[in-house]
């Protein structure tokens, strides 16, 4: 199973996870490297891509009924 965890990279260049975790000898993992002053646009940016599907007439049609009532 993936998992995707959130971490740190401390003054001596280690890995600290926010959260803990349990690993294996042996286990694998791929890191992905943020810059540390991330802003909330750039954030958005990041999300455009795989929130794209989302931005359809089908889309607001299926979740409309979740939207206040216009008047």
């Amino acid at each position: 199973m993936l998992r995707t965890i959130e971490a740190v990279v401390a003054p001596d260049g280690s890995i600290k996870p926010l959260e803990a975790v349990e690993l294996s000898p042996g286990q694998r993992a791929l890191v992905t490297l943020l810059p540390a002053d991330r802003s909330a646009s750039e954030t958005a940016v990041l999300s455009e891509q795989a929130l794209s599907d989302w931005l359809r007439p089908e889309e607001d049609a299926a979740w409309s009924h979740f939207q206040p009532a216009q008047s």
